[in-house]
């Protein structure tokens, strides 16, 4: 047994291409399978999944990752999801991804390029929004970076500091979130290679490093992460892909071990896990192994509370795929879900 009796896992999908809606799934305490009790069909394009706390427990969020952007609450603490409340509008396009942070909820809208900040009630609900950061700016990609992308929001380790990773500017904006006002401030930004196009990041579990993967240049970036100062750093760079993967590739999602001895990332295109290794300082990364992700075009991984599964939402395919995981950090098939246009996966 992991000591997760009574997790249960919820997948985001895409509506849009086929996808339900979000699935609630059942999780085997020794095996991990994952198996269907409900589904959530009220909210369009649920592409990305958080998890928060009220007064009354549990409670999920997801953003609607549409023109007209919004969020929306569930209480999980039955043994159904229950809507807190109507979907609320964030007035920005194309929110990809949101955190908790201040009994606030924050949302990156790629197709706004802002970062939006909405208030949560005591039950949970969220509320209108509080704040709009608009990013600024632009990269060499003309297709993808004519103006600012934002695709990831992030509280840090210390609870300190919102992080946005910006797929549009190639760079990663440190703000300070105001708990009393909802207000959120630029501290500082961390500018990358042009042309990199930052997807998502991921601190170590030592909070001192994290690794940012590029979407439009298959590396991953180290970074010194200062907390106390919110200052974030490059410090160095591997490749996934030294001698060039033979096929367009996009990098989607770094997922750190506990241990903080192995970094795995998806690769959409090649449909691939890459697994690299890293030293005891956190700093040193290196590209050890590739494996096959299940399916076609992996969106997101997830890993499990045990830190001995890792989990595909396989996008193309429409499945979550997950593996075992052992000290060489190789992931092993172990099982799959059909889930049309999977996006993410969250435990709860």
């Amino acid at each position: 047994m992991d000591g997760t009796d009574g997790l249960r896992a919820f997948i985001g999908c895409f509506t849009t291409r086929g996808g339900p809606g979000i699935v609630q799934a059942s999780v085997h305490p020794r095996t991990g399978a994952l198996s269907v009790t409900g589904t959530v069909t009220t909210v369009p394009d649920p592409s990305y999944l958080a998890s928060g706390r009220s007064e009354r427990g549990p409670v999920l969020y997801c953003v609607s990752e549409t023109s007209r952007g919004a969020v929306a609450g569930f209480d999980v603490s039955g043994p159904l999801p229950r809507p807190l409340g109507a979907p609320v509008p964030t007035g920005s396009a194309d929110p990809t991804h949101l955190t908790v942070c201040h009994d606030h909820l924050v949302t990156a809208d790629y197709g706004s390029g802002s970062v939006t900040v909405l208030p949560l009630a005591s039950d949970g609900t969220p509320l209108a929004p509080s704040s709009v950061l608009l990013h600024e700016g632009s990269g060499p990609n003309l297709e993808r970076q004519s103006a600012p992308h934002a695709h990831q929001v992030v509280r840090d380790p210390s609870g300190t500091w919102v992080l946005s990773v910006d797929l549009g500017t190639d760079s990663v904006r440190v703000c300070s979130l105001d708990p009393g006002t909802g207000q959120l401030r630029l501290h500082d930004v961390m500018d990358l290679p042009p042309g990199t196009g930052p997807r998502h990041l991921v601190f170590h579990p030592r909070s001192d490093h994290a690794y940012v993967l590029g979407e439009l240049r298959p590396t991953v970036t180290v970074c010194r992460w200062d907390s106390a100062a919110g200052v974030l750093r490059p410090a160095g760079e591997c490749h996934l892909f030294p001698d060039g993967a033979g096929v367009p590739v996009q990098p989607s999602a770094p997922v750190v071990s506990p241990d903080g001895r192995h970094l795995w990332a998806a690769v959409r295109g090649t449909d691939s896990i890459a697994v690299l290794s890293l030293d005891e300082t956190g700093e040193a990364v290196r590209l050890a192994t590739s494996v096959s992700c299940g399916g076609r075009w992996p969106r997101d991984l997830t890993l499990h509370p045990s830190g001995r599964r890792l989990y595909a939402a396989n996008e193309y395919s429409g499945d979550v795929t997950w593996f075992d995981l052992d000290t060489t950090g190789v992931p092993r098939r172990a099982g799959s879900l059909t889930v049309p246009a999977a996006s993410n996966v969250l435990f709860v």
